[in-house]
């Protein structure tokens, strides 16, 4: 399947490593003009030139923000007032136990999950549909309907992202304007690699820590492996292509099978 998006602009926070930058480098390949987030300019900037090294010709934006924050909506709206395509990636997480988390981590975790893809969603939404077109896609997780134990706050945040999604899309009915949620299982990126080592022992080598992390804490993933950012990627961006346009309201699975229940 050839998607072309040249003349749409895409905007994917969190993009300056991992899920982000492997969608955001997916989305220029396929023509769009993107726009790279993270909080640290020179990490935002390094990744940046990164793409467009790798896709030649790539329109490429850094903007620098904290996308926790009202201000940091403002100063990524200011510099980018308009998008086609929103793809809210920014999360944070950590293994916890259940107990031992405190009001201020629940509300770090709502704000930075979940607060910062309404804020953008609220922002650029209406010219989306103004315009007739746009994509919006939050990429939530199998622990949105699987909860972790080791990780419940994070759980309570890709659940609510699920709403938020659903809630969004009956807003932009009739539009043109889709939204949906991609559901990713564990995807392998260097803060999941130490996420790995940290429950099952740094003393095993990675390719061992990774079989004895799908043995213990995802039983049930059909690939027993962790997926490769770029495969989120390919699921991203094709929702994000004329050819999804009857894709909305959805969760989108990319979990490896890990998931054993019905996803409304």
């Amino acid at each position: 399947m050839h998607v072309e998006l040249a003349g749409r602009r895409a905007v994917v926070t969190g993009s300056s490593q991992g899920i982000g930058l492997a969608i955001a480098r997916g989305l220029a390949q396929a023509g769009a003009a993107v726009t790279v987030t993270g909080r640290t300019r020179s990490r935002v900037e390094e990744a940046a030139d990164g793409l467009r090294e790798q896709v030649p010709g790539a329109d490429v934006t850094a903007v620098a923000a904290d996308l926790a924050t009202e201000e940091g909506a403002d100063t990524l709206c200011e510099a980018v007032p308009q998008t086609d395509i929103l793809i809210n990636n920014l999360g944070i997480f950590q293994a916890r136990p259940a107990l031992e988390i405190e009001d201020a981590e629940w509300r770090g975790y709502f704000e930075t999950n979940v607060l910062s893809a309404v804020r953008l969603s609220r922002r650029y939404l209406p010219g989306m549909i103004a315009r007739g077109w746009g994509r919006v896609q939050n990429i939530a997780s199998d622990s949105a309907v699987a909860t972790p134990v080791e990780m419940i706050h994070y759980g309570m945040s890709k659940t609510s992202l699920l709403a938020v999604s659903r809630g969004f899309a009956k807003a932009a009915a009739g539009s043109g304007v889709t939204v949906n949620s991609v559901l990713a299982g564990p995807t392998h990126t260097g803060g999941v690699e130490d996420f790995v080592h940290q429950l099952v022992g740094w003393s095993l080598p990675w390719e061992e820590a990774q079989r004895e992390f799908m043995r213990l804490h995802r039983p049930q993933s059909l690939l027993q492996r962790l997926i490769e950012p770029e495969e989120i990627a390919h699921m991203v961006v094709y929702l994000s292509s004329p050819q999804a346009s009857a894709t909305t309201g959805a969760a989108v699975r990319v979990d490896g099978g890990y998931i054993d229940a019905i996803v409304p």
